[in-house]
């Protein structure tokens, strides 16, 4: 079997998705998802790179392409070209588990798990409706509640946020009870001594993790925060390969490790940084703020693997590309369950791009500082 063709998608439906095509000479076709939201144009350049190194080679031999994408410019892939290299990585594991007539998480090692728990996104302005808000979300199903650190208007006011933040989680926790767990995202916008302590008088509160809580750019930074806080931390969704990974795993900074199978090389990548993770008694709760494909990736990982913890879902199969992707994983009460058709268990409508033109957009949202200088969004 060989590669045969390679095409990329930029579709908009409450946000841009990039995804890519896989096709082979045997008529098998495989479905990726790129993760580098607003940066959809240049994923989609790094594909077209690709393609003179792709078309031709057996989509089978999984590792041996993901090492080819990833050096075969001299200058490892990062960033953008791990994300593109993701989608392409989950559209050929598509295609072999379509080729053994097998899902894909036969594959990784065969169902541990009947069923995936998830998380979903909470959004609301005041302590009391994030609370109504989190109450709801329970009484559909939800064993989990997730919600970003809050601003005030577009700015962020770092000691303000950390004052909103505990009484946002000291409401919510209220009225959920003590069953029910709490995530709260930092989203990555604290420096290490505000992240101390918002986590330090999160303690009694009793989140499930502070996800984010400071940058990723200099991971030595999570063990000042480790070492000050019971309060468990996750980190990983903005980190491009294993590499990235390491300090954080074997120093044992974080608890639960942000992979996201759209960024980080897809299948090829995920499964060594879940495994490795075990070994450290590190959890996996892998980043999804995608579409279908993502969704679907992100199951049969967690479904193969020992050391899953909870999986982000911020759109519900069956609620977002339901013409492109009129196939999806199944989601009951809170949780995906196993496909049991071979490959990823989404099929593509490709005729249905067309009611799905690109959404015109620059840069991400912007916060800034009382001052008026730029902080993370």
């Amino acid at each position: 079997m060989k590669i045969t063709e390679i095409r990329t998608y930029i579709v908009g439906e409450v946000r841009n998705f990039f995804f890519v095509v896989v096709e082979t000479d045997e008529g098998i076709t495989g479905i990726g998802e790129g993760g580098i939201t607003w940066r959809e144009q240049a994923m989609a350049g790094f594909v077209e790179a690709l393609r003179p190194t792709l078309i031709g080679q057996n989509p089978m031999r999984t590792e041996h392409l993901w090492q080819v994408m990833y050096r075969c410019g001299f200058f490892p892939a990062g960033g953008v070209g791990a994300a593109a290299i993701s989608a392409i990585d989950i559209a050929l594991w598509d295609i072999k588990a379509k080729k053994l007539g097998v899902p894909v998480y036969e594959l990784l090692g065969g169902l541990v798990r009947d069923r995936v728990v998830c998380y979903p996104h909470i959004a609301a302005t005041t302590a009391k409706q994030l609370a109504v808000a989190a109450k709801a979300k329970v009484a559909e199903g939800w064993r989990f509640v997730r919600f970003d650190l809050p601003e005030r208007d577009g700015t962020l006011d770092r000691r303000a946020a950390v004052r909103d933040a505990v009484e946002h989680v000291a409401a919510v926790r209220q009225a959920v009870g003590a069953e029910i767990e709490i995530i709260i995202d930092a989203h990555t916008r604290l420096d290490p001594v505000d992240a101390i302590t918002l986590c330090r008088e999160l303690e009694p509160l009793r989140p499930y993790f502070v996800e984010d809580p400071i940058r990723c750019e200099n991971p030595g930074s999570l063990a000042r925060l480790d070492a000050k806080t019971t309060v468990p931390i996750a980190m990983g969704e903005q980190y491009a390969s294993k590499w990235e990974f390491r300090e954080a795993i074997e120093n044992e900074w974080i608890d639960y490790a942000r992979i996201d199978l759209c960024n980080v090389g897809g299948f090829t990548e995920a499964l060594k940084i879940a495994h490795w993770c075990e070994t450290h008694s590190i959890n996996i709760a892998p980043h999804n703020p995608l579409g279908p494909v993502s969704t679907a990736a992100c199951l049969h990982l967690d479904l193969a693997i020992s050391n899953f913890a909870v999986q982000e879902v911020a759109r519900v199969p069956g609620h977002v590309l339901n013409e492109l992707f009129p196939c999806q994983v199944t989601f009951e009460s809170g949780h995906l369950l196993p496909p049991t058709v071979p490959g990823l268990g989404v099929e593509m409508n490709e005729a249905a791009i067309v009611k799905y033109p690109e959404i015109k957009v620059g840069d991400c949202p912007r916060l800034t500082r009382p001052d008026g200088s730029f902080t993370n969004w």
